[in-house]
């Protein structure tokens, strides 16, 4: 089970001061601007699609925005109960992510509000493997179906919302692109992660991770990885066998730090990935960037 799923209001008196607060302070109309759909998403990448699919008639807030923290540590609060209270729509990840939204949503109950679980959504899921935003393949399901529910709350700007969608559609074909380059290139490549997240990628571009699941899974969810994969994964790194490390630079451990520091004494190339966007980037631009820091590592592994 993800980390975040241990974290936020976890104690049955919180959610009740929780929900007398929330009702102290705000209605069903509530922080509400004519025409404009508030939507809150549990985290920045979801947010800003919906921005890109909405534009000037979604008013959007996202909770989990900051790069340089760990999203697994996130504990909810009264302010952001608040905020899910009145949204008309809310977009969460699901699948044991941000479980800390399923005990807002139960505490904040609002009627006519649409809550869309990208998770559930995704037509192209990893086994045990929640982080289905990493796999752009994923996005345009996830983006009809904000569109449906856009449409749904402010039904005269369809045509609107629509024509985003096929442009959102489309702005993701060079992803793909890139991912393809990738595999055309490097396939079979033995690469190294920390984690499960960039599994959504490595697979379509054929690259072959090293690395024991049961590392890449006990590292995702905060628990200390079996001893043997331990030793496996660090004698990948230190007889070369793997020709780049990804890491996840939001989950970092002493056992993930000594592999980057192995991985630089091997002048074996180190790609940090994040899990949540970067502030001043788009959906495309923040994948697009990490894309060619993983071509370009491999290219230097190469030479």
């Amino acid at each position: 089970m993800h980390r975040m799923k241990h974290v936020g209001l976890v104690v049955l008196s919180s959610l009740l001061v929780m929900a007398a607060l929330v009702a102290c302070v705000s209605g069903p109309d509530a922080a509400r601007v004519p025409g404009v759909v508030n939507v809150v998403a549990a985290e920045n990448f979801y947010g800003d699609i919906v921005k890109q699919l909405g534009g000037s008639h979604v008013s959007v807030t996202s909770i989990i925005s900051n790069p340089n923290v760990d999203p697994h540590e996130f504990e909810s609060s009264v302010q952001t109960a608040i905020l899910v209270s009145n949204a008309q729509l809310v977009i969460e990840n699901g699948l044991g992510y941000d479980s800390w939204m399923d005990k807002v949503l139960a505490g904040s109950p609002a009627a006519g509000r649409i809550v869309l679980v990208a998770g559930q959504l995704a037509n192209h899921k990893l086994p045990d493997n929640p982080h289905v935003w990493y796999g752009p393949g994923n996005m345009p399901v996830i983006a009809q179906a904000i569109t449906s529910a856009l449409k749904q709350q402010d039904s005269k700007d369809s045509a609107y919302f629509e024509n985003n969608l096929t442009k959102f559609v489309q702005s993701l074909g060079p992803l793909e692109q890139k991912m393809a380059a990738i595999k055309a290139k490097y396939a079979g490549t033995p690469v190294a992660l920390t984690e499960t997240i960039y599994l959504y990628q490595s697979m379509p571009e054929g690259l072959d991770v090293l690395t024991p699941v049961a590392f890449m899974k006990a590292i995702a969810e905060g628990n200390d990885p079996p001893a043997n994969t331990v030793v496996t994964v660090n004698n990948q790194i230190n007889k070369r066998q793997v020709k780049i490390l990804i890491y996840n630079a939001q989950t970092i451990t002493p056992i993930t730090t000594n592999l980057q520091s192995e991985a630089r004494q091997h002048n074996i190339p180190v790609v940090p990935v994040t899990e949540t966007m970067p502030p001043d980037k788009t959906y495309q631009a923040w994948m697009s960037a990490q894309l060619d820091a993983i071509s370009q590592a491999l290219q230097q592994a190469g030479k």
